[in-house]
């Protein structure tokens, strides 16, 4: 009796631990299970659909990918992952106000993406721009994991998490943050005090084999805040701290399923960039020779992409076989989600009241797109102020002789009123960017360098009237390069990189080649330009610390423009703010005109090229 008792207890022990050993993923064997990612990127403050720019209702916006967020996880056994990668505190209004005016409540964008439910998100480089004090305080606030693995301390620890581990029926699935390692490029020390910035696929390299080994994933994403087109900036595949590294990540670092990008705004549906033919459709495989789709969506919530990750399970060898398919999801027409609205109508009023404020009246309007074939009444204006702002005491800066900047966007029209009120709201269309306003000791002939390297980039050479004035990107047979998302043609350089120059009176010669165009003749009052004289420059902080690489055409070394060591003082706020205090101080209306201190020669041959360049640039609609 008591053998058969031993027995029993034998084989339910044997069957227990048959049990035991079975896998909880063998119900997945018939039928796969099904995980869902969606990815928003470079929002740009696009929250609700409505442009608080322009005043006018938008066809995009957060709200509205809610919506489609809300759809998928209602579909029957459909798990949803949602990831954002980044770029999310500079565009619209509604951030800058989160950013610096309304800062005692917890940021508005952190209580959207908790609200909607986000695991994991990416920081992009207008995210740092922002600053530590905005950046910091928020995403302390947020329910996701903040993954960007290459932004590293001194001691070479991650500042933020380098991944996060998000778990769907019991599968783990592995994000792997990183961002473009060019932000102190683009950035003043200031802004990224505690950091380092790893090159992508060193980083990725490391982390991958940490992730592996540890955590032992299911399924490995990455979420990278840089581009697809490594070539960008005419630099190779094998240019250390690569901007946009995230396919050669794909291609070199092996174990990806999955890749989500941002940054570049170019939309990205599974295939990736072929240097060859400068579009998408190359199949993107790792070193292992699986294939790794990429995704991106659209600027300004205009789409993304929705993926779906078919897991089925094979009981012999205990492994996953995966199925990746995905698109782009249009986010217009879609209506905006309710709740979300109800939610957070109190925010929207708040930004509305606050962009509707009149600050000033203007004579007449201005426009960007005038700045690209000539001197224009638009970049004029912000060479006046600031100069003005340097000369006025109380900014506490040192007062500048040469003021140098470039239209930030090229299809902005200031004021947006049809009677000439100045709102809040234009001091985004003079302006996009959060910049602070510097100023820099640099001798005449730095100068000058730096405007041949901007004319350089801006202009073409011409030698007959049927030749282009702008300097257009152009293929392997020399032809320009089409656009189909912008529906225009590529420019050599992007017009927030053409710099001019107010304070001294000059001519740019088309005829001329690349680096023997500019002859500066004088100072604007007739005194003598001095090639080796040190004059005062004020000029923006994303120039000052490199961007555009005009700065570094001058003769400065890397260092000495990274450390900003010819920076002599700077603003406490952005730029934008002292715009708008300009405008307040202003008494009547304010007429803006041209100074004409600089001009294209020879003139006749210049507008011809301007009437071929125009229409490339601005098609008809």
């Amino acid at each position: 009796m008591r053998k058969r008792i031993m027995l029993g207890f034998a084989l339910a022990a044997t069957l227990l631990a048959i049990v035991s050993c079975a896998s909880p993923f063998e119900k997945y064997a018939e039928e796969p299970l099904v995980i869902t990612f969606i990815e928003t990127t470079d929002v740009h403050g696009s929250v609700f659909p409505y442009n608080f720019i322009t005043a006018k209702p938008s066809d995009t916006s957060l709200a509205q990918i809610s919506t489609i967020v809300n759809a998928e996880r209602a579909k029957p056994g459909n798990e949803v992952v949602l990831l954002d990668n980044g770029d999310s505190l500079q565009g619209q209004p509604t951030v800058y106000y989160s950013n610096f005016e309304k800062v005692d409540v917890p940021h508005m964008w952190g209580e959207m993406l908790n609200f909607m439910g986000y695991d994991a998100v990416s920081v992009g480089n207008h995210d740092i721009e922002a600053g530590h004090g905005v950046y910091d305080k928020l995403y302390a606030e947020l329910d996701a994991a903040v993954v960007t693995a290459n932004a590293v301390k001194p001691d070479g620890n991650p500042y933020f998490k380098p991944y996060a581990i998000i778990e769907r029926q019991g599968v783990k699935i592995a994000v792997l943050g990183l961002v473009s390692p060019k932000i102190p490029e683009w950035l003043p020390p200031q802004f990224w005090t505690g950091m380092e910035f790893e090159d992508m696929i060193v980083s990725a390299q490391k982390w991958v084999k940490i992730i592996q080994e540890t955590e032992k994933p299911d399924v490995l994403v990455g979420l990278f805040h840089a581009g697809v087109d490594y070539t960008y900036g005419g630099v190779t595949a094998d240019k250390v701290a690569n901007e946009n590294a995230s396919q050669l990540v794909a291609e070199r670092v092996p174990g990806f399923d999955m890749i989500f990008v941002g940054h570049d705004h170019s939309g990205w549906s599974g295939p990736g960039y072929d240097p060859a033919t400068k579009k998408a459709g190359k199949i993107v495989t790792d070193p292992n020779g699986k294939v790794v789709p990429i995704y991106g969506g659209l600027a300004g919530a205009q789409s993304v992409p929705v993926v779906r990750l078919e897991l089925l399970w094979d009981k012999e060898t205990k492994s996953w076989t995966k199925k990746v398919e995905g698109s782009l999801v249009s986010v217009k027409g879609v209506p905006a989600d309710a709740a979300f609205m109800a939610k957070f109508q109190p925010e929207y009023d708040a930004v509305k009241a606050w962009v509707d404020r009149p600050v000033g009246k203007m004579e007449g309007k201005i426009y960007a797109k005038d700045s690209m074939t000539a001197d224009s009444a638009f970049v004029d204006l912000i060479h006046t102020i600031q100069l003005e702002i340097t000369r006025n005491p109380a900014n506490g800066l040192k007062p500048a002789d040469i003021s140098i900047t470039a239209p930030l966007d090229n299809t902005s029209v200031v004021p947006s009123s049809s009677d000439g009120t100045l709102y809040v709201r234009d001091m985004f269309n003079l302006y996009k960017y959060e910049n602070f306003l510097y100023t820099m000791s640099l001798t005449g002939a730095q100068i000058d360098k730096f405007l041949e390297s901007s004319y350089a980039g801006w202009i073409d050479t011409m030698d007959s009237p049927d030749d282009s004035l702008i300097n257009f990107a152009k293929d392997s047979s020399g032809k320009p390069i089409w656009n189909e998302r912008y529906k225009s043609y590529d420019t050599k350089i992007r017009p927030y990189n053409y710099d001019s120059a107010a304070g001294i009176k000059y001519t740019v010669d088309v005829t001329k080649p690349a680096g023997e165009r500019v002859a500066i003749l004088s100072m604007d009052d007739g005194s003598a330009f001095v090639l080796d004289k040190v004059y005062t420059v004020a000029i923006n902080s994303y120039r000052a610390s490199g961007g555009g690489g005009h700065l570094a055409a001058t003769g400065l070394t890397k260092e000495e423009i990274l450390t900003m060591a010819k920076v002599t003082s700077a603003t406490t706020k952005d730029l934008r703010f002292y715009m708008l205090k300009w405008f307040e101080g202003k008494t009547g209306v304010v007429n803006v005109g041209t100074d004409n201190n600089w001009k294209f020669i020879p003139e006749d041959l210049a507008a011809a090229g301007a009437k071929v360049s125009l229409p490339m640039m601005y098609p008809a609609p």
